[in-house]
């Protein structure tokens, strides 16, 4: 199964040996069995000298991808609601930003990894929680945006069901021209936030995050990057299935529909206390 994501190719080509190896009609090494010899292929002998079906390496499917895109969901909520309840108001700028930078670097470890770690992903989750639970009790207790956190909450599920159903209709296609395309902006939104990010830190105001026309053009175009990376995931689950990518990396595909909710949903927070008024 051919794709345009060099990625999955190298993933299904993995998932292809996996499969392969050892299980072939000649054997592991290609010999045709003797007399006595253990049978390949179809079935392995047994004590009893009857064939048994060899062990299978199960095949990733939607449903698995779902149970773990909401098995991180929830594990992220508990640890936003823990993180907002039991870290004191003062402590949460240096929580906000010490759970960004580890986020960060634990994303970026779990994005080049070429096999799936459901151990880092769920600590990918928990970590994140803080960074969500410290952001939304930021804007919504400290800067007292009443109900914004609600709001967020809803327009970014609204906006990941919408992309879903434009998906599944083929209103937009992930074509390898588009997907190149939504990777580039990416990268170059990510090294704008991470250069802007820095300049903050030595008190360099470059007004990008700001509420002005800049900060909300900027956010504005954050929403609809994020949005549209949703129609590379599900792109990426498609053919994962089709390619029969071994379950594991159904941990590797909810880890990239979790980091596109959590952008999402900060930008979409931070535009709405735009749109609300005030200077953050």
């Amino acid at each position: 199964m051919k794709t345009s994501n060099p990625v999955l190719s190298r993933l299904g080509q993995a998932a292809e040996r996996e499969r392969a190896a050892g299980y072939g009609p000649n054997g592991p090494a290609g010999q045709q069995p003797g007399y006595g010899q253990p049978v390949y292929g179809d079935a392995y002998p047994t004590a009893t000298g009857y064939p048994a079906s060899p062990p299978a390496v199960r095949p990733m499917t939607l449903d698995d991808v779902v149970v773990k895109t909401v098995t991180l969901l929830g594990i992220t909520g508990i640890s936003a609601v823990a993180a907002w309840n039991l870290i004191p108001a003062e402590l949460t700028s240096a929580a906000w930003i010490g759970a960004a930078v580890v986020g960060l670097v634990l994303g970026l470890v779990i994005s080049f990894m070429r096999i799936a770690n459901p151990a880092l992903v769920i600590a990918y989750a928990v970590i994140e929680g803080v960074f969500v639970g410290m952001v939304s009790k930021f804007f919504q207790n400290i800067l007292g945006y009443q109900g914004i956190v609600l709001q967020a909450v809803v327009a970014t599920f609204g906006v990941f069901f919408l992309m879903a159903v434009l998906y599944r209709a083929r209103v937009i296609r992930a074509t390898p021209k588009f997907t190149r395309a939504i990777i580039s902006i990416m990268a170059g939104l990510f090294a704008v936030m991470l250069i802007n990010f820095v300049l903050a830190l030595f008190g360099v105001n470059t007004g990008l995050r700001d509420n002005g026309a800049i900060g909300i053009i900027f956010s504005l175009v954050c929403i609809v990057v994020a949005s549209l990376s949703f129609i590379l995931n599900f792109n990426e689950i498609e053919e994962g299935v089709r390619m029969g990518l071994p379950q594991r990396y159904s941990w590797t595909a909810a880890f990239g529909i979790l980091v596109g909710l959590i952008w999402l949903y900060i930008e979409i927070l931070r535009l709405l206390s735009f749109l609300q008024g005030g200077d953050d």
